[in-house]
């Protein structure tokens, strides 16, 4: 006969008494899935050699190595039914960074690959599903891969002059008819471009519309006296 002691402890779930990883300040304990652990140790669709990026039909970068985490795609998108190919990626971060890119470059391309559209409705909460969760302190490494897609769509739509498909999200439109912001400019000085000429390379603000080349270049400026002194 099971005392109520043993039938307590049957319906207790069983939780890992080792720690992952243990903060050395603060003692604070994060427990990885095994999933997240395989992602890590195993990612999928990583780029570890510089690519010949005219072989690509769009890159996204978000962040910096001088300021933490980084994150760089490449897609390949099919004309026929705009699906996304391939996604190759490479990051300067965490484990759990590693771990919610790889992921999520599988749920991009299985099956065949999804349709863009498709592809850019995953949030950030179902990249997190798929992992089987991360510490709290770590759930903002799932928005590094979102953010860093979402880059290379824009460019993507910019490309195929997809103007009025580009995502905008808390940004200033500079360049209205190329729908060219703020946070696109300060993210190509981050890049390297700190001059008007090597933006419009990646941009092309103002080519269109040379009414807001001064406020480009000022906005250039700013940027680069920001982030290079």
């Amino acid at each position: 006969m099971k005392t109520k002691k043993s039938q307590e402890n049957e319906i207790q779930p069983k939780i890992n008494p080792n720690a992952d990883v243990v903060n050395q300040y603060t003692g604070e304990k994060w427990y990885y899935t095994d999933t997240v652990k395989d992602h890590f140790f195993n990612p999928r669709n990583l780029m570890l050699d510089d690519p010949d990026e005219a072989q690509y039909d769009a890159v996204g970068m978000v962040g910096s190595p001088a300021c933490g985490d980084m994150m760089k795609m490449w897609l390949k998108i099919s004309v026929e039914g705009e699906c996304v190919q391939e996604m190759k990626w490479r990051t300067f971060g965490c484990g759990s960074a590693i771990a919610a890119t790889s992921i999520f470059s599988v749920m991009v391309t299985e099956n065949g690959g999804l349709p863009l559209a498709d592809a850019l409705k995953i949030k950030p909460q179902h990249i997190m599903e798929r992992l089987g969760g991360l510490p709290n302190r770590k759930i903002h490494c799932s928005v590094l891969a979102d953010k860093a897609f979402r880059k290379a769509a824009n460019e993507y739509f910019r490309k195929t002059g997809q103007v009025n498909r580009i995502i905008i999200e808390g940004a200033r439109v500079v360049d209205a008819k190329l729908n060219i912001t703020d946070k696109d400019i300060e993210e190509a000085v981050l890049e390297g471009a700190v001059d008007l000429e090597s933006v419009q390379k990646k941009l092309k603000v103002g080519v269109g519309s040379p009414e807001v080349i001064t406020e480009a270049e000022q906005l250039i400026r700013f940027y680069k006296e920001k982030y290079y002194g």
